[in-house]
């Protein structure tokens, strides 16, 4: 059975940071793009980031870039997003995804999805 737990969400002040992690188990994705996604209160889930099978792409939503970052360890299969200088909008539960694709970054192209960790800013 695949699993993708997150772990590292929390309550933060703004400006501050956090990294979210993100363990996989039941298969490897050392072929697979991995992901994160996020839906705040009465939103739609939107697309933070997404990382290619090696780690050498990225890609990342326009109101992230420059603030987080988006790593993975094939050894450990595991995926982390680095969250720095974070806004009250950024507050959100955030998905960790896997697909079975090397590389995408649309929610119906991935097959695998966590729980869902909780990360709250604070103004």
């Amino acid at each position: 059975q695949v699993q993708l737990v997150e772990s590292g969400g929390g309550l933060v002040q703004a400006g501050g940071s956090l990294r979210l992690s993100c363990a996989a188990s039941g298969r490897t994705f050392s072929s697979s793009a991995m992901g994160w996604f996020r839906q705040a209160p009465g939103k739609e889930r939107e697309f933070v980031s997404a990382i290619n099978w090696s780690g050498a792409g990225t890609r990342y939503v326009d109101s992230v870039k420059g603030r987080f970052t988006i790593s993975r360890d094939n050894a450990k299969n595991t995926v982390y997003l680095r969250m720095n200088s974070l806004k009250p909008e950024d507050t959100a539960v955030y998905y960790c995804t896997a697909s079975t694709r090397a590389w995408t970054i649309y929610d119906y192209d991935y097959d695998y999805w966590g729980q869902g960790t909780q990360v709250t800013v604070s103004s």
